[in-house]
């Protein structure tokens, strides 16, 4: 209101400007201000910048402070505390609440408290090798085909219409009839291999078929000794399945069940293998609540050899993590049975 009447004083009278110009009265009342008032009298045209207004000597502090800087002043921390003061304290990211881990209801122990281990056993250099009887239990593998997951069952079904697309019916069944024969003729050549306790036959290790596998296997086998069994049919008394188990032996002193693997394409880890765990564990609890196996496994072994001859992936599972498969078999088997 000051400064309008002010204004409106030099408009009406500008004979009195000399008056406004002594000095006592611009230093007294309005310093600084008549300079910029002034220029407003010979630029009607030009608006008044309300910033020149202000009382630059009081507020220059705040002024070179944001001057000053070229990029915003402020750090993560004053962002936090804007915020907070705007909008309230951030909420917290949480994680997913995971489902409660489902627990079998028929637990069984996957080792066998009840089975007796005889101390001395004269036949334990000859590795057991009982044949698979046809019986009304299921076995392993089909338990875990029919209980795969959906998101497992929709890449089987690409990766075959894929295949189907690329090689035609017939040529992906011959395909597929190739792959059994691959893997039956070379858990025999790692049969006759436990058996003579020497290198494959120089007939399996010139077929073309089985070559690049036995070669990728080499460093494994050095750490393989005290074969027990060898493609050898097991069952769990207790829970009514049955399977026929590759290998059980001892691995860098551990004795395990071993399941050999073919692959064309690598797999570095255990979770590459599928269900292939969860095999093993029900092979393992199977032999322990056998009464023809006197002796008992905690631990399992998942071998993948290459066609390439590349050095195949073991994927050693210690008694713990033998533990937390052989729960999810049990789950996967509970399953099957309410279904059938």
């Amino acid at each position: 209101l000051v400064r309008m009447k002010f204004l409106q004083l030099l408009s009406r009278k500008p004979g009195k400007l000399e008056m406004l110009f002594q000095i006592p009265f611009c230093q007294k009342q309005f310093p600084y201000m008549c300079l910029a008032t002034s220029a407003c009298l010979y630029s009607k045209k030009k608006k008044v910048n309300s910033y020149e207004q202000v009382d630059q000597e009081k507020y220059k502090n705040l002024v070179y402070s944001v001057t000053s800087y070229k990029t915003s002043a402020q750090t993560p921390e004053t962002i936090f505390e804007e915020d907070n003061l705007l909008y309230g304290p951030p909420d917290k990211h949480r994680p997913p609440v995971k489902a409660e881990t489902k627990a079998p209801k028929n637990w069984v122990p996957l080792i066998n408290p009840n089975k007796r281990i005889p101390l001395l056993n004269s036949d334990s250099n000859l590795p057991m090798k009982i044949a698979l009887q046809k019986q009304k239990m299921p076995s392993v593998t089909r338990i875990l085909q029919q209980t795969i997951s959906p998101q497992q069952a929709f890449y089987l079904e690409r990766w075959k219409q894929k295949m189907i697309l690329e090689l035609g019916k017939d040529g992906f069944a011959e395909y597929t009839k190739n792959l059994f024969l691959q893997g039956e003729l070379f858990h025999a050549a790692l049969e006759s291999i436990f058996l003579s306790e020497e290198m494959a036959t120089k007939e399996q290790r010139e077929d073309i078929t089985i070559s690049g596998y036995l070669s990728s296997v080499q460093h494994v086998l050095k750490d393989i000794s005290e074969v027990k069994a060898l493609e050898s049919a097991v069952q769990h008394e207790a829970l009514q399945y049955l399977g026929l188990v590759d290998c059980v032996a001892k691995y860098r002193g551990q004795l395990c069940v071993i399941d050999w693997k073919t692959s064309e394409k690598p797999k570095p880890s255990l979770k590459n293998t599928f269900d292939n765990p969860l095999q093993v564990a029900a092979y393992i609890g199977a032999i322990n609540h056998d009464a023809n196996y006197d002796f008992q496994v905690s631990c399992g072994l998942i071998v993948v050899a290459y066609k390439n001859g590349s050095p195949a992936h073991p994927h050693f599972m210690d008694p713990n993590l033998c533990s937390q498969y052989w729960n999810k078999w049990l789950l996967r088997l509970e399953e099957y049975m309410d279904r059938n």
